[in-house]
């Protein structure tokens, strides 16, 4: 049964009061889409008012009205039609908890914004990967003579492109288990679903809620439409089962299926109705790492989905060097190389950073503590982690998983500045320093992005 079918067609042909809870980037491109069709929008954040922003004095124009500095409790008694929540904010925050209980609807900006477009959506979710599988789609859709719109969980929220849009190009989205929590009619024509590690448990509670947060991307879409899901990790492989969209596959080390990007022979091939055909060599491939290699493949599949021609997949996948923050490389001192992986904020985007090197890595690592478990670091710590600078809240807990994986020298740092110096002073000629922090960057940094950007400003400096 569609819950807001009715509702919705009403809201469109009468729009009303909405409430934007939350002006980042997301709330404050659904604001000023909802203004521009009628609405008349509220937006609440619980930071004080930027004493200058444009922005706001631009959205201001367009009759939305600003509350900073809180959620006052006569928010919670207007005649909301509908809220939209940023995705960082919980859901068990009270202020939306009391929202929910008298039911009113609760939305995310990547759902409201689908209502008002056209363009074919290509979506990528997973626990790692999502970026750079993302990038790589819409550079293959570009090297097609495409102009898709990338944005979503990264760079530019999808409002942002239903507001400017003219056009009938793709539409290509990072989209979070967050974000994916408040959709409800969000339909992809086609959709990636890269791979499960334990994240987030913080906001969602247990790994299985994690996960159907993830599968919700899948929920309207049918036959027809294609579902690209991970053949190498049976946590996704398996659940095709329940999916109504024909399902394509990538792996990294088979061919098995009727439809999908694997790998054969040392080749990343295509195949199609059980028919390969040779796309490129592994050793062709411009991004280092296995992990890099499921991306490559993952990316290839879905860009094929979306009409992207073998050359155009070829040619991406031979040249692609990467984005920021993810094992991007700031430069080479005095025989040691450095690389920024400030994306990896988990363990087990470490775990495949580190694998990207055979030896001689001087770690910087820690973060915000989640409780996570870091024993899957293990094994990569053994023989390729010569030295180890820990800082964060969860210092200790990773000096100790270095003790016990056996690394000779573990320093602590108090700043990301300090453990640049640290580690510079471990390294040798030869070695390579690498920045993967396998946490969030929240106790420190705003963001991962700061904090990868002030580690490269850190390098630039020695």
């Amino acid at each position: 049964m569609d819950r807001y079918g009715e509702p919705l067609a009403l809201w469109l042909r009468e729009p009303g009061h909405v409430l934007v809870v939350g002006y980042g980037k997301s709330g404050a491109a659904a604001a000023r889409l909802l203004a521009g069709r009628g609405f008349r929008v509220t937006v609440t954040d619980r930071g004080d008012k930027p004493e200058t922003d444009e922005g706001i004095k631009a959205l201001a124009g367009h009759g939305v009205q600003f509350v900073f500095g809180g959620h006052p409790p006569e928010l919670l008694h207007r005649p909301w039609q509908f809220v939209v929540k940023s995705p960082g904010i919980p859901y068990t925050v009270p202020f939306i908890e009391q929202l929910a209980a008298k039911g009113v609807p609760i939305f995310s900006e990547i759902e409201v914004a689908s209502w008002f477009t056209e363009r074919p959506i290509y979506a990528i979710t997973g626990s790692n990967g999502k970026t750079t599988t993302t990038t790589l789609v819409s550079e293959m859709l570009r090297a097609a003579g495409r102009l898709p719109f990338v944005g979503g969980n990264i760079g530019t929220p999808f409002a942002e492109a239903v507001l400017e849009e003219q056009t009938d190009e793709p539409v290509v989205l990072e989209v979070s288990s967050f974000q994916l929590m408040g959709t409800w009619r969000f339909r992809p024509r086609g959709a990636a679903l890269l791979n499960f590690y334990p994240a987030h448990l913080d906001y969602h509670g247990t790994f299985e809620a994690y996960q159907e947060a993830k599968w919700k991307m899948f929920s309207n879409m049918e036959q027809g439409d294609i579902a690209v899901l991970n053949a190498d990790q049976d946590l996704v492989a398996g659940g095709a089962s329940r999916l109504r969209a024909d399902v394509h596959y990538f792996s990294v080390d088979h061919v098995r299926f009727a439809f999908g990007v694997g790998v054969e022979d040392e080749d990343i091939v295509i195949v199609e109705r059980g028919e390969v055909r040779r796309l490129l060599p592994i050793a062709e491939v411009a991004l280092p790492g296995r992990h890099n290699l499921q991306n490559v493949v993952a990316a290839a599949a879905l860009a094929q989905a979306a009409g992207a021609s073998d050359e155009a997949i070829r040619q991406v996948a031979a040249t692609f060097q990467g984005v920021e923050h993810r094992l991007e490389f700031v430069r080479e001192l005095h025989g040691v190389r450095y690389y920024n992986d400030s994306k990896a904020t988990n363990p087990d985007a470490a775990r495949q950073a580190l694998r990207s090197f055979a030896h001689g890595i001087v770690w910087i690592a820690g973060g915000l503590d989640r409780g996570l478990s870091f024993d899957s670091l293990l094994p990569e710590l053994r023989g390729r982690v010569k030295a180890a600078v820990c800082l964060g809240q969860t210092r200790e807990a990773l000096r100790n998983t270095c003790q016990r994986a056996g690394v000779e020298q573990i320093e602590l740092a108090s700043s990301l500045d300090e453990a640049v110096q640290r580690a510079h002073r471990l390294a040798e000629p030869g070695d390579t320093v690498l920045l993967s922090p396998a946490c969030a960057s929240w106790d420190m940094f705003s963001s991962f992005e700061v904090r990868g950007s002030m580690f490269k400003e850190a390098v630039h400096r020695l």
